[in-house]
């Protein structure tokens, strides 16, 4: 039997046939396309994307198996610099791929003996001193010099790219990555994300962007973005006051506030699950990057249960849990009776039933791994960003408020969601001016991910609010991507028309006025418009309309056309104050504005009448492309 097909009956006998049916489809798409026709002589990047917590280290499992039935021999998987995230990798995969030769960190010895009699598969940290050490072995080893590596590379966003590109310098992991490549005669280096958006705004000079994509949906009962983070609040987001974090750490009274409510949804939520049958029930507190803030809200949840203990029998408590109660009969019409509720509940908290972990770099493996089994509180941060997967996390209250928020960043932080998640007994606490984020993030990998699915990671382009970055800066080459605000005019100085007949004909049915039109015209116009300089791109333009579009395809623009204009050639204006006024009081739709020059030889046009273009993209957002 092949790998791939020993690798599906393992899903499918643990129980996720859905699972193994979804990476059985991402094997058979990708595998013929690119890995079976694969040069073996070329070094070939590629980006696999799928949601966060969507089951992708199942997919580029599958990916693994199907090389190693094609003849690879030698593979690495790349984790973040993060001792929890390696360690958990490394369990799943020596559990899941039983048939390869698993090394860790230190295994030199088992990958040096194996000596390529099984598919190796080397488990990595993206830490610059682990990766020289590798790449070091691979080079001393021989083993490369005829074979082709196989990378995966896990949260490729993430460490990976050149932090150091604006400097004319190459960033240590970035470079000891190139030169893992370069041990091998040729090799195939997956990008795997569920946030791909700085891999998408790479140069092609710099050797990351990918060369194809290919996006998998979630299987069935997945929870994420879609479900929590709509624009319309969902009845599983509860808000907390914008500022309740910072003052909870103030305040040393028991004042009703977020985090207290979110500890009784949660002891609500547990007593369901566990009457039940469920042997794990978890709970995320978010609250910052610092460390000593962990263990501050660390003892604010052990302050209030032991509040809730000592009080279980007074009115005020009990009030408090049918009100909870009832809010999540509402979203779990099928939950057990009150009382029968209650009674767990006060076993749970008379028997020290609920832990309370703080779980950051401080922390070792096993500390980290506490959170599998019993009703868990789990206090955090960057730990518990990245690929770290806490199940059945039921309750998450999220207060971390970024002063230059980024998009990619704030939506890997989800955690909640998954799949063995109870999205009735779900509840995320999140302050409005977060979940106004959030929502604006999910609708924007929505667009990313429609593009990627029709298949042109060329065309690729990203929009976000002004506020919001879609990736850190130093990532990014200044050089290379280019950023258009919405709400501003754009206009080439020096316009050219491809045939001033073909313009005529498609606008010859517009008199001087303003038209609401379908945005394949705005295409059609533009297709017919080029600049004598690099200062105006058309094909920008026509990517961020055709965004627009799918987004929304019925989307429309406002067409404004205006005749004989006699306007100087090169003179930084274009509109006149009317026009200019008129444009911008259109605020959630593409405005295009054609002038048609009259061409007066004294003002620079060659006694030729041009049209000359002027568009402005909605709303107050800043658009990127390369």
């Amino acid at each position: 039997m092949s790998y791939v097909d020993n690798y599906l009956n393992h899903l499918s006998e643990s129980g996720n046939p859905a699972l193994a049916e979804a990476v059985r489809v991402t094997v058979d798409k990708i595998t013929p396309a690119y890995i079976a026709t694969f040069s073996y002589k070329d070094h070939v990047v590629s980006l696999l994307e799928g949601n966060v917590q969507s089951g992708k280290t199942s997919h580029l499992f599958g990916l693994i198996c199907s090389a190693a039935d094609e003849g690879f021999k030698l593979f690495v998987l790349l984790t973040t610099d993060n001792n929890l995230l390696q360690q958990q990798t490394l369990y799943r995969v020596r559990k899941d791929l039983p048939d390869f030769c698993v090394c860790g960190e230190s295994d030199e010895y088992s990958f040096f003996t194996n000596n390529m009699k099984r598919p190796a598969i080397i488990v990595l940290k993206k830490n610059s001193q682990v990766l020289k050490r590798w790449k070091n072995n691979f080079s001393s080893s021989h083993f490369c010099e005829g074979n082709p590596l196989f990378i995966v590379d896990d949260e490729a966003d993430a460490a990976s790219l050149n932090t150091l590109i604006n400097r004319n310098k190459q960033s240590s992991v970035n470079k000891n990555l190139e030169e893992i490549k370069k041990t091998a005669s040729s090799s195939i280096y997956i990008q795997v994300t569920g946030t791909p958006q700085a891999l998408l705004l790479q140069s092609h000079q710099s050797g990351w962007r990918p060369y194809f994509t290919h996006y998998f949906s979630p299987g069935k009962g997945y929870i994420g973005g879609n479900e929590l983070f709509p624009y319309d609040r969902p009845p599983y987001v509860i808000l907390t006051d914008n500022e309740e974090a910072t003052e909870l750490l103030k305040d040393d009274e028991f004042a009703e506030n977020g985090l207290k409510k979110a500890v009784l949804y949660h002891l609500v939520s547990s007593a369901e699950i566990f009457l039940n049958g469920g042997t794990v029930s978890n709970f995320l507190i978010h609250p910052s990057v610092k460390t000593d803030q962990h263990q501050k809200f660390a003892e604010k949840v052990g302050d209030y249960l032991n509040e809730i203990y000592q009080s279980i029998d007074e009115p005020f408590v009990y009030d408090a849990f049918t009100a909870v109660y009832n809010d999540l009969a509402v979203t779990k019409p099928s939950i057990s009776p009150f009382d029968v509720i209650m009674e767990n509940i006060t076993l749970m908290l008379e028997t020290d039933g609920v832990n309370i972990l703080v779980i950051n770099s401080r922390n070792s493996f096993e500390d980290n791994v506490k959170y599998e089994s019993g009703v868990n509180i789990i206090v955090g941060g960057n730990s518990l960003g990245r690929g770290v997967t806490i199940p059945k996390l039921q309750t998450t209250y999220y207060c971390r408020v970024a002063k230059s928020p980024q998009a990619d960043t704030m939506w890997q932080h989800s955690r909640m969601f998954g799949y063995d998640r109870d999205l009735g007994l779900m509840r995320v606490f999140i302050p409005p001016v977060l979940y106004k984020l959030f929502a604006e993030i999910n609708a924007a990998n929505n667009s990313i991910i429609s593009q990627i699915e029709k298949g042109c990671p060329e065309e690729v382009n990203i929009h976000y609010p002004e506020k919001l970055r879609p990736t850190r800066k130093n990532v990014l080459d200044e050089g290379v991507v280019k950023t258009f605000t919405g709400g501003v005019n754009y206009f080439p100085f020096y316009p050219e028309n491809k045939d001033i007949g073909t313009l005529d004909g498609i606008l010859e049915r517009f008199g001087e006025d303003t038209y609401s039109v379908n945005l394949r015209l705005f295409e059609e116009i533009l297709e017919n418009i080029i600049s004598e300089s690099d200062d105006w791109e058309p094909e920008d333009f026509k990517g961020f309309i055709q965004t627009i579009r799918t987004e929304n395809p019925s989307a429309q623009g406002r067409l404004i056309v205006r005749r004989n204009r006699d306007i100087g050639k090169g003179t930084g204006t274009l509109l006149s104050p009317t026009d200019r006024a008129l444009g911008d009081s259109i605020k959630d739709e593409a405005v295009l504005t054609m002038y048609k020059i009259t061409g007066n030889k004294d003002k620079g046009w060659n006694s030729r009448q041009i049209w000359i273009p002027n568009i402005k993209l909605p709303g107050k957002e800043v658009y990127y492309c390369i």
